[in-house]
């Protein structure tokens, strides 16, 4: 529970293209607009040579400075395209082999960073900054803690934040991690299904006796996620989850996107594929495309010199749109059958399908679903955008002691293992048993009169250990001399409510426990790594801060002198003011103007002093009109 002096615990759903925060107030849920009164901010870093952007107005400028705007969670597989994707780095190595296949698709550049990790270059006030996928999260988290403070009118210290039920440990850690930078104690990670079936439960009163289970169908921007879970009474246990982190909005948009630059290739003999620029108007076009063909049937594409001075006007219709994208759309139900086996459920005892994620207003997505469960109505009831968002802050609300009766039993999404002898992977913990968990297994050693071991821990349901996410390694020392395969080992795997591992191990012949250390967790960051990036994110906060008061100061500036001018040109009352004062307040605010237009990176202090220089001039002038 957090302590009285840390303020409430906020809930964050860290989206895929918008992220959502939520508070416990007044006994219900309050879903807290930004700064530009949305409920929800799109997850958007942008960097230019004079400041940092987040969300709104990252968004605003993408398209003049689309290699420097940085998508925090996107999953791009198909074309290139010019805005980084944190995700599908964040908790991954350099070498990994999604991310060095990804890396052809990229326009960016992505270096490998210490212990091989993966780094976003990007420019920043003339120079080049390199940065983990964990602190471009972290920076979208701190925006939602900011949003939250300006509501609450306090600090915030405390988070639950969201992800997707199929994210392994090292995403979650690097979660955890991108929290910490931001300044947040993470007190929890829940599944974003998880979330979701909260605010389903609560808003539809599904605890009612008998209970009910329902199926969270969570298609996203870039993540795809299902999870059947039992509600009964206010207690909500997840019987299974499945998903696939790489399917999402995005991937349908990416076809789209392909289809038209073949058409304008076909029309024009013009490649727009190497424009970074060009894609992002013609990708930002076929997003606005996809949401038309929800409701309509055909939809237009217009762009005015969308490369070389050529315009681009075409069609397409919600039945070419299907067929570009059926297999994706089709891929989604391999997710549910899994689910429903793992749950050992079938079809008929789901009394309700809940839909999650904007893509899942998509026709033919809901028809080929509604078509697998027989005809069956969907809920599409609970806001798709907010639910997650919901559900953490009622988990922040259980966590600060606030709410009672709720209970959350969650899963963990796959298994858990090492790998033994001859390579195979040897399961500790199944997938989908629930957390907490703590499972022992026994190993012995594979040499006379070995005394340490080593167990490279993996994460996956391969039956080859390298086929598997390799998570990192675990030593046991201290392991008496014997023969071969006569010590025996006990190591327990530990999972904590957040899903992440823990490891110990035990010698059972003595008794002894001894040390283990986990080491090479892949994507994790050091303490060192987190606390150089705490302080690059308060040096961040500090120009963002310097930043606004420059801007501020200079709005201040142009406006005082904008009104003097128009006051002095005003023919109802500028006859008060003697002529050749009204000449001297002219040519005051014609210099002032001037030097605006030359000094628009001039310091906030510099700005100030011309505005005060200026007053000085024009207010006991002005004021002989009052």
């Amino acid at each position: 529970m957090a302590g009285e002096d840390e303020g409430q615990t906020i809930g964050i759903d860290l989206g895929t293209t918008y992220s959502c925060v939520g508070v416990w107030q007044d006994d219900r849920v309050e879903i807290i607009t930004n700064d530009q009164g949305s409920r929800t901010t799109p997850s958007i870093v942008a960097f230019s040579d004079t400041e940092r952007l987040i969300g709104e107005a990252a968004k605003n400028q993408e398209a003049m400075n689309p290699v420097n705007t940085v998508f925090v969670m996107i999953a791009i597989t198909i074309i290139f395209i010019s805005r980084t994707d944190a995700k599908r780095l964040i908790g991954r190595r350099f070498t990994d082999a999604l991310v060095q296949s990804d890396m052809k698709l990229w326009p960016f550049k992505v270096i490998s960073g210490p212990a091989d990790k993966p780094l976003i270059v990007v420019n920043y006030k003339g120079e080049e900054k390199q940065l983990a996928a964990e602190e471009i999260s972290s920076m979208v988290l701190f925006k939602m803690r900011e949003i939250a403070e300006a509501f609450l009118g306090s600090t915030v210290k405390n988070a639950v934040v969201t992800v997707p039920a199929y994210f392994n440990d090292s995403q979650r850690q690097a979660t955890k991690d991108a929290g910490a930078i931001a300044g947040l104690n993470v007190m929890r990670i829940i599944n974003e299904p998880t979330a979701a079936a909260i605010a389903y439960g609560l808003n539809k009163k599904a605890a009612t006796v008998g209970g009910k289970n329902v199926l969270i169908f969570d298609l996203g921007g870039g993540t795809f996620d299902v999870s059947v879970l039992s509600i009964k009474e206010g207690r909500f246990e997840v019987k299974a989850t499945a998903g696939d982190t790489h399917l999402g909005g995005q991937d349908f948009d990416n076809r789209m996107v392909d289809h038209f630059v073949q058409e304008f290739k076909r029309k024009h003999k013009k490649d727009i594929i190497g424009d970074p620029r060009s894609l992002r108007r013609l990708r930002t076009a076929s997003e606005r495309v996809k949401r038309t063909l929800s409701s309509s049937v055909q939809a237009n594409l217009g762009i005015d010199c969308l490369f070389e001075g050529i315009d681009f006007y075409t069609t397409i219709t919600r039945a070419r749109f299907e067929e570009l994208n059926m297999d994706l759309f089709m891929n989604c139900l391999e997710p549910v059958e899994s689910c429903l086996r793992d749950a050992k459920l079938d079809k008929s005892s789901v009394h309700d399908v809940v839909l999650i994620g904007g893509s899942t207003r998509i026709p033919k997505v809901q028809k080929i679903l509604q078509d697998f469960f027989h005809g069956k109505e969907l809920c599409k009831s609970i806001n798709q955008d907010e639910a997650v968002a919901y559900g953490a802050a009622v988990q922040a609300a259980i966590l600060d002691g606030k709410v009672y009766k709720v209970t959350l039993l969650d899963v963990t999404p796959l298994s858990l293992g090492v790998d033994i002898d001859d390579g195979e992977m040897s399961f500790v913990i199944p997938r989908n048993t629930p957390v907490p968990a703590k499972m022992k297994k026994g190993f012995t050693t594979r040499f006379d009169n070995q005394t340490v071991v080593r167990f490279p821990v993996y994460q996956g349901e391969r039956a080859r250990a390298r086929d598997n996410n390799f998570l990192g390694e675990f030593t046991l020392c201290g392991v008496p001399p014997a023969p071969r395969r006569v010590p025996k080992l006990s190591v327990c795997f530990d999972i904590d409510l957040n899903g992440i591992l823990n490891v110990s191990a035990e010698e059972e012949s003595t008794g002894k426990k001894n040390g283990v250390t986990i080491t090479n967790v892949e994507g994790r960051l050091s303490t060192e790594e987190i606390e150089k990036m705490i302080g690059e994110a308060e040096k961040y906060k500090a120009e963002d801060e310097e930043h606004k008061k420059r801007v501020d100061a200079k709005v201040a500036l142009e406006n005082y002198a904008y009104k003097i001018r128009n006051t002095v040109n005003d023919q109802k009352t500028n006859y008060m003011i003697p002529e050749a004062d009204k000449k001297k307040v002219q040519n005051a605010v014609v210099q002032a103007i001037y030097w605006l237009d030359r000094n628009q990176l001039a310091e906030a202090d510099e700005f100030n002093y011309k505005r005060k220089e200026l007053e000085s001039t024009c207010n006991p002038i002005i004021s002989m009109m009052n």
